[in-house]
This record gives C-alpha cells, sequence and structure tokens, in this order.
C-alpha cells in the first residue's frame, strides 16, 4: 500500500481525490495551505505528492523545492494554470507530472500508477542538498559555503543509504551487510560513531534514531 500526500485547499477537490484514491488501495494524508504540506511529509513516510500550485502560506512550487532539498519521491503537479511558462517551471525544479483543471479523476488514477510505478524503480542519486550543504555521491564529496567539507568515502554511502531508504528503519545489522559485507567483523556500534560524525559534519537533523533498532532518514522542512 503506498501513502500519497494530497496537497489541495479545496476541501471538496481534497476529499474527492482522495476518497479516489482510498478506494484503488492506496492511503491518503492530506494538507490544505504549503506549511501543513511540509510538515506531512516530514511525519510520514510518502511515496507520492499530489500537489495544487495555488496554495495558502506557501505555494506549490515553493513546496516542491522544499521536499526536493532532501527527496526524489514523485510529484505530480495540480493547477488551474494551465499556461506553458508555468508547466516548464514546474519541471525545472522537479516535478515528474503535470495536470490542470477540471480533470479526469481516472486519469490522475493512471498517472498515479504510472509514477508509483516508476519511483519502485532504483533511483541514480548522484547529488543532494541540506540547506547550504551539497553532496556529491558520485564525486564522494561534501562541501558548503565555506569550501570542502571533510568526509569519508563509507560515510558519503552510508547517507546515501540512509537517503534511498527515506522513512524506513535500518538495523545496524543491515547497514552493515549493506555496506561491509556480510563476511565483516567491523562491531555493529561503529554504525553509531559514524551515524555522530555524519550530523556533526554536515548539522543534518533528518538522521533520526529509533531506539532498540536503528536508524531512518527523514525528510524535514
Amino acid at each position: 500500500m503506498s501513502t500519497i500526500l494530497v496537497v489541495e485547499d479545496d476541501r471538496e477537490t481534497n476529499e474527492a481525490i482522495a476518497e479516489y484514491l482510498k478506494v484503488a488501495g492506496h492511503r491518503v494524508v492530506s494538507a490544505f495551505d504549503g506549511e501543513e504540506a511540509l510538515r506531512c511529509f516530514r511525519d510520514h513516510s510518502i511515496h507520492l505528492i499530489i500537489l495544487d500550485i495555488m496554495l495558502p502560506k506557501i505555494t506549490g512550487l515553493s513546496v516542491l523545492v522544499k521536499v526536493r532539498e532532501t527527496s526524489a519521491v514523485p510529484v505530480l503537479m495540480l493547477s488551474a494554470i494551465s499556461d506553458e511558462y508555468t508547466q516548464i517551471i514546474s519541471f525545472d525544479i522537479q516535478a515528474d507530472d503535470y495536470i490542470t483543471k477540471p480533470f479526469s479523476m481516472v486519469l490522475l488514477g493512471k498517472r498515479v500508477t504510472a509514477l508509483l510505478r516508476r519511483g519502485d524503480k532504483p533511483q541514480n542519486l548522484n547529488s543532494m542538498t541540506f540547506g547550504d550543504i551539497k553532496v556529491d555521491f558520485s564525486g564522494y564529496t561534501a562541501s558548503d559555503a565555506d569550501g570542502r567539507i571533510d568526509i569519508t568515502p563509507k560515510e558519503i554511502e552510508l547517507l546515501k543509504l540512509l537517503v534511498e531508504h527515506q522513512g524506513l528503519v535500518l538495523t545496524r545489522t543491515q547497514i552493515l551487510d549493506d555496506l561491509w559485507g556480510e563476511e565483516c567483523t567491523i562491531n555493529d556500534r561503529t554504525i553509531d560513531t559514524y551515524i555522530k560524525n555524519l550530523r556533526k559534519k554536515l548539522r543534518l537533523e533528518s538522521i533520526v534514531t529509533v531506539k532498540g533498532v536503528g536508524y531512518k532518514f527523514e525528510a524535514r522542512p
């Protein structure tokens, strides 16, 4: 079951979309303004976002920019604005799809299914931005406004592993098996040191400790 965040300030439209998606077997989290959308995205493990452009408090485009700082989750933009410029801007800031109002629920459902199917495929995560810090996963480097940050390749690999499994708790054993192999002789508490270093070097609050289990990455506004 996928969890879909529906961000639409018109309650009737929001409820109609939510009801259609629930019947289709999805779990739905609804938000009615930009600030609430970011809170919901932070607090839930979201697999897809349906995001209206014209929102109170924070626009949908601004919400998308914030989401893309930490996540590659599929985002389908909704808008009554059908001009080419608005659509181009949406795709430039990494929207995955765009649908104009009024729309068919059946068509919306088909697009949601296609995006979720695409999202199930492994993401080629090359880089990510955390505030003023940019991490280049392919180049194994990190930098901020002051220049390059001293970070090890294994720390980069650990961060990438957590980001790729956003919202899921990874045990220390799972992390060790993935990054060092099943035959490794490293104590699983070594992971704690790596996590501590990542938090300190990258000023990250998104790596959450789940007591007695392990760690997970949560996107935060």
